[in-house]
């Protein structure tokens, strides 16, 4: 029998046994809950309770969004998870001319504290846990979130949730980044320090790796790049000043699930590990909730098809079950249409009910870390370690993950895969299901979810609106004090919260910040 190659390149061995397996065993292993936390950051892990079960939506209006929230928390979900449009991702208002047709299209549209009401209408913020998928402008929607909260009443201190505020990853993989490296930094350790003291239940950002695996990353890659710019907020967190035992307990990580079973749940496995290790050796910290890398994962869109799309609906069980069994923290499952359009309501339901079928009908949440101990799983998982130690120790020879940045080096290896991979799928070599093997000479009709194309209008009229009845001086004022801080050292986010609440906009913020800290351009080439 010959070996398969996993997807990041190591020999997959069609037996194993003790001779496959580390000596000192038990050391890697540790306990669940213990350092190095390979079985798991919790000793009881889903024995007591499952993950937060938490669907990623938002489209169109903040009315629209608004309504598909309100559906999931009645269908059971756990957790919100919102998905912004590209001119808010990108620090630009729904009038501005570089927004024209972009406008809710895959996501929400969020210019101001006006649409931020509307989003989070009639949702009780002390008792949902909310993820937000932004980057570049992540502090501005954190602090409208903030603002939403209080007038409701619901003190800072009981807020839940997560942003994602990675921008390291948009110059990797994704792109919606807005100002340069050094003043997306800064505006990160501004957020830690913010949080630390005002909202200290937030997790700050969710380091992740999903957006390089669906640009073609391998799971060592996916894991080596993202722990490295792990390294790089902790390093800029401490050179500003805050202590690692101060922001580290609120660090999270975002991975991808792939349909690879077996090598996923290494992956996680080795994650978690390298995690410890570079925490407590290389940084000092001493809490153990600064060691343990807690994650959320979502299935691999990447993977899914247009072609025979309720196909998809395996896809997503495999890769939601990799993700349980490499002992997540919470979950999105795609919906089985994500490849073709928006999912539709149905699609998301499904979507959630594929994780509550994991939950509460298998037997996977009775145990923790059910294959530990297992020759396959600690041989590949130790494979992993290897293969991301050994991308971590090539980003840092440039010196820092900035600067394995600025030379090309994560995203020409990471595009330098997708060729790879696109190539084995042409050639048949890699099976994809109802692409270049089992095909159907006809589909059945699919109608997918289609986005208002008079949204972009209703958003510019609210827009208008907006500004002919807000305080012009008092805004001028508040953006006069975000310049200023800026400029300066104060924390951005003080003068950018009393911005947001005289309405100025997202996109006004991002503005007097651009005038500062200028705009990144990327390089034209490696």
């Amino acid at each position: 029998m010959s070996a398969r190659t996993s997807e990041s390149g190591f020999p997959i061995q069609p037996v194993y046994g003790p001779e496959d397996v580390a000596p000192d065993l038990g050391d890697r292993l540790g306990e669940p809950g213990n350092y190095p936390y390979t079985r798991g950051p919790y000793p009881t892990m889903y024995t007591a309770r499952p993950w937060t079960m938490r669907q990623y939506a938002g489209f169109g209006t903040a009315t629209e969004s608004n309504r598909r929230y309100h559906q999931l928390l009645e269908a059971g979900t756990m957790g919100l998870s919102v998905a912004f449009d590209l001119p808010t991702q990108m620090g630009y208002d729904s009038d501005a001319a570089i927004a024209h047709g972009e406008v809710g299209k895959v996501g929400v549209a969020i210019d101001s504290l006006a649409d931020m009401r509307t989003l989070f209408d009639g949702i009780p913020l002390d008792k949902v846990s909310t993820s937000m998928t932004i980057n570049a402008p992540a502090s501005l929607l954190l602090l409208l979130y903030q603002l939403v909260a209080e007038e409701q009443g619901v003190p800072s201190s009981a807020l839940t949730g997560t942003i994602q505020n990675d921008i390291l990853k948009e110059y990797i993989a994704r792109g919606t980044y807005i100002f340069p490296p050094a003043p997306s930094l800064r505006l990160v350790s501004d957020t830690f320090a913010y949080c630390r003291n005002e909202i200290p239940k937030w997790n700050t950002i969710s380091i992740s790796g999903y957006h390089m695996a669906e640009a073609g990353a391998t799971p060592a890659q996916e894991i080596a790049f993202t722990l490295a710019n792990g390294i790089e907020y902790v390093r800029a967190a401490i050179d500003s000043g805050l202590d690692v035992d101060e922001f580290a307990p609120r660090l999270s990580f975002f991975f991808v699930a792939r349909t690879t079973l077996l090598e996923e749940i290494a992956k996680f496995r080795a994650a978690r590990r390298i995690w410890a290790r570079v925490m407590r050796e290389e940084f000092g910290a001493t809490n153990p909730k600064s060691q343990m890398l807690r994650f959320h994962t979502q299935t691999a869109g990447v993977q899914l098809t247009a072609q025979q799309p309720e196909v998809n609906l395996v896809r997503v069980a495999v890769q939601g079950l990799g993700a349980v069994l490499g002992g997540t923290q919470s979950l999105h499952t795609n919906g089985y249409d994500e490849a073709i359009a928006l999912p539709t309501e149905k699609a998301a339901r499904l979507a959630l009910r594929t994780q509550q079928v994991l939950a509460y009908e298998t037997d996977v949440t009775a145990t923790v870390d059910p294959f530990a101990g297992s020759y396959l799983m600690e041989a590949l998982t130790d494979e992993m370690e290897a293969a991301t130690q050994r991308l971590i120790d090539q980003v840092f020879e440039f010196g820092s993950s900035v600067r394995a940045i600025e030379s090309g080096f994560q995203k020409s290896q990471i595009e330098t895969t997708a060729y790879a991979t696109a190539q084995e799928i042409d050639s048949g070599e890699r099976v994809v299901v109802g692409v270049n093997r089992f095909t159907v000479d006809t589909e059945e009709p699919y109608e997918p979810l289609r986005v208002d194309p008079s949204i972009e209008a209703a958003q510019r009229e609210r827009l208008a609106r907006l500004r002919a009845e807000r305080d012009d001086a008092e805004v001028t004022a508040a953006l006069a004090a975000v310049r200023a801080a800026a400029e300066g050292t104060e924390n951005v986010l003080y003068p950018a919260k009393r911005a947001l609440a005289a309405l100025a906009t997202v996109g006004e913020v991002c503005d007097t910040l651009r005038e500062v800290w200028g705009s990144y351009r990327p390089p034209e080439s490696f």
